[in-house]
């Protein structure tokens, strides 16, 4: 598969949650939590596997125009599929 095609979504056994606590998102993970900030939260919730990453791109940068999304969120997806949240 292309990175043009790829479909990012969660790894099994990662589940994304808000915590009321934390006022922010995270990550829950076999013995690990990963809190996460506004924009990485933001992000993950579009990979849910139904998207390619071009199109998470874009839906993000029709919400937030100004922002740098066309080589941020590429190089976050990257990040996190390295780390093994993503597959």
């Amino acid at each position: 598969m292309t990175s043009a095609e790829w479909r990012p979504r969660l790894r099994r056994g990662i589940v994304l949650r808000w915590d009321a606590v934390r006022e922010s998102d995270i990550l829950l993970m076999p013995e690990r939590v990963v809190v996460l900030n506004q924009q990485a939260g933001q992000i993950l919730r579009l990979c849910d596997g139904s998207r390619t990453a071009a199109e998470i791109c874009g839906t993000l940068a029709e919400q937030f125009p100004q922002a740098p999304v066309a080589t941020e969120v590429p190089s976050f997806l990257q990040r996190v599929k390295v780390q093994g949240w993503l597959r």
